[in-house]
């Protein structure tokens, strides 16, 4: 994966897809007609649900960056970000790859080391994982995992964050300023506050996706379904990911209906992206046009 990451990925997707196809063959007619039961205003509340995500996860970031020594403002993170979140839709380490490279051309003089940037992302991560080891009962049921399953996976968490805390306070030099967030109060508290609406607003989602496109769904349901979406997205599976999850988690409901709310999901989360990173572009833009037309002469 090293040395061919850009092979992996594409044959990942591939054989994802493949097998996606093959699943929902003989009830194809099932799946066209869930990807069409949902109304327009669904999809678009999908859209705007899935930027306002990318919002708080972007803020989440400054906030820990801002906290590790940086100084770039936040327009300028925001459409960093909106480059990574692009990325995002192949591979998760490739969309950071594109957003601390995006930030650092940027803002150079403003934002922290490259290993910096990679050491901020830790305390949202860790954030977001301790939130699916509180709610990983819900995957009890799909998975077939045993009831104390959750409990070694909150314990490990738990001990994973003190770690980190641990860290920040005893080393802040280099890769460890990163942590900074971490050591302090006022900040930590922020973080996981937006990393909590962010996940309560991706639940209401995949619920809304699930229940407008025929699957009778709980919000249980729709959490299990985040949490797949996270573990399966950490494998090469590209833009199929949304469809894998939500047969993997949800299929005993249907997996034609299924495959067609994961994607409705993938659909609608690039379009949000796509919509974020239009309007960095927009901005962008206007800010490199404004000065110069003050310059010319009235």
């Amino acid at each position: 994966m090293q040395r061919h990451p850009t092979s992996v990925s594409l044959t990942g997707m591939l054989v994802v897809i493949a097998a996606l196809i093959f699943a929902v063959h003989k009830d194809r007619h099932e799946f066209v007609a869930a990807l069409g039961a949902a109304p327009l205003w669904v999809l678009g509340a999908a859209v705007g649900m899935h930027v306002f995500w990318l919002l708080a996860r972007s803020e989440a970031w400054s906030v820990c960056i801002r906290a590790a020594g940086g100084r770039v403002g936040r327009r300028r993170l925001y459409r960093a970000s909106s480059l990574g979140y692009l990325g995002n839709i192949f591979n998760g380490t490739f969309g950071l790859a594109v957003r601390i490279a995006a930030l650092r051309r940027t803002a150079p003089a403003d934002s922290p080391k490259a290993k910096v940037l990679v050491a901020a992302e830790l305390p949202v991560v860790v954030i977001e994982i301790a939130l699916a080891a509180i709610c990983s009962f819900t995957l009890v049921g799909p998975l077939g995992l045993p009831w104390w399953s959750p409990l070694i996976a909150f314990t490990a968490t738990v001990a994973v964050i003190a770690g980190l805390q641990r860290l920040a306070r005893h080393r802040r030099e280099g890769f460890w300023s990163g942590l900074a967030v971490l050591r302090g109060l006022r900040g930590r508290n922020r973080v996981i506050a937006l990393v909590i609406v962010a996940v309560v607003v991706q639940i209401a989602r995949n619920w809304l996706l699930l229940n407008w496109s025929g699957v009778d769904a709980s919000v249980l349901d729709a959490t299990a379904l985040l949490i797949g979406l996270a573990v399966i997205g950490l494998l090469p599976v590209g833009p199929g990911l949304g469809a894998a999850a939500a047969v993997l988690i949800l299929g005993t409901n249907g997996v034609a209906a299924t495959a067609a709310v994961g994607t409705l999901l993938t659909v609608t989360a690039a379009v949000g992206a796509v919509c974020f990173a239009a309007w960095a572009l927009a901005d962008r833009l206007w800010r490199t046009r404004a000065p110069a037309a003050a310059l010319q002469p009235g």
